[in-house]
C-alpha cells in the first residue's frame, strides 16, 4: 500500500542516504517537470535541477533520468550536464559512452510497417500526434477531446493488431507501440549493474513507471508521484515535493560524509 505520511518518506529516505553506492532515478515528465501540452516546453523545476546538480557532485551518488521520450528529446529538455545519466526510449537507449542503439532487420521492417498504421490512424484528426521513436511510436492524444480519442486509440489498436510482434503500452493521454518489449525496469536493471548500486531511488508520476517500481527491492525507495493507484511505498503530491525531496536527500548524503 502507498503511503502518504511525509514521515515515514523522510524515515525511509534517511536509511537510503547511508547507502555505500546510491543510484537516484527519477521519470521527467510530470516528476521534475509539469506537465505541459507542448512536449518539448516541459522543463524540469529549478529547484530540481539544483539538488541534482547537489547530488551528482556527490561521491558515491549517480543520477539518472529514466524516461519513455526518445534519447534526443530528453537529452534537448532535461538540460542536465553529462554526469546525469539519461535512460530514453523506456529503456531502449541509454547516454553513456560506447552505447549505440540498433534495431535487428525484422525490426526495422517492424517498425516501418507500425509508422505506416500508426501515421494512418491519426491522420486528419485534430488535438492527435504521433512522436517518433528509436524502436516505436507514440500516439498522443492529450489535446483531441474525448470522441476524437476514442475513435483514433479504436483505429489505432484494430490496425496494429494485425502486425506481428507489437508490444502495446499505455501512459496518460499516450498510446505507444513498441517492435521492442523493454521497459523502464529494463533501464533500472542496466543502471544499477552498471554503477554497482547498493540502494536506488526511483521516482514517477506515470502508469508507465510501475515498471520502474517493481525493478526494485529490499533497501530501495519507490515514491509515486501525484493520484493513482501504484506499488511504489511512497507518495508526494507534486513534481515541487519531488523537487524538495531531492533537496533533502542530498542534504542527508552531504551530512553523512558522502560528499
Amino acid at each position: 500500500m502507498t503511503s502518504d505520511d511525509p514521515r515515514a518518506l523522510s524515515d525511509a529516505l534517511g536509511r537510503l542516504a547511508t547507502t555505500p553506492r546510491l543510484l537516484v532515478a527519477l521519470d521527467f515528465d510530470g516528476t521534475l517537470a509539469p506537465e505541459v501540452d507542448a512536449p518539448m516546453a516541459a522543463r524540469a523545476l529549478p529547484e530540481a535541477l539544483t539538488a541534482i546538480a547537489r547530488l551528482s557532485a556527490a561521491e558515491a551518488t549517480t543520477v539518472a533520468l529514466v524516461s519513455g521520450r526518445d534519447l534526443a528529446s530528453l537529452s534537448e529538455i532535461s538540460e542536465t550536464a553529462d554526469e546525469v545519466l539519461l535512460v530514453g526510449s523506456h529503456g531502449v537507449e541509454l547516454r553513456m559512452a560506447g552505447h549505440e542503439t540498433s534495431l535487428t532487420d525484422d525490426e526495422a521492417a517492424a517498425r516501418a510497417r507500425l509508422s505506416e498504421v500508426v501515421h494512418a490512424a491519426a491522420e486528419g484528426h485534430d488535438g492527435v500526434f504521433v512522436e517518433e521513436k528509436p524502436a516505436g511510436l507514440a500516439l498522443h492524444t492529450r489535446l483531441a477531446d474525448a470522441t476524437t480519442t476514442e475513435t483514433v486509440l479504436s483505429e489505432a489498436r484494430r490496425t496494429v493488431g494485425a502486425l506481428e510482434g507489437i508490444h502495446e503500452r499505455t501512459g496518460k493521454n499516450v498510446l505507444e507501440f513498441a517492435v521492442r518489449a523493454t521497459g523502464k525496469n529494463d533501464g533500472i536493471d542496466r543502471l544499477r549493474e552498471i554503477v554497482g548500486a547498493t540502494g536506488v531511488l526511483y521516482a514517477g508520476d506515470d502508469v508507465t513507471d510501475e515498471d520502474g517500481f517493481a525493478a526494485l527491492g529490499e533497501g530501495d525507495l519507490a515514491v509515486k508521484v501525484g493520484p493513482g493507484e501504484s506499488v511504489a511505498g511512497h507518495r508526494v503530491a507534486d513534481p515541487a515535493a519531488i523537487a524538495r525531496l531531492l533537496g533533502e536527500l542530498a542534504d542527508l548524503r552531504e551530512h553523512l560524509g558522502h560528499s
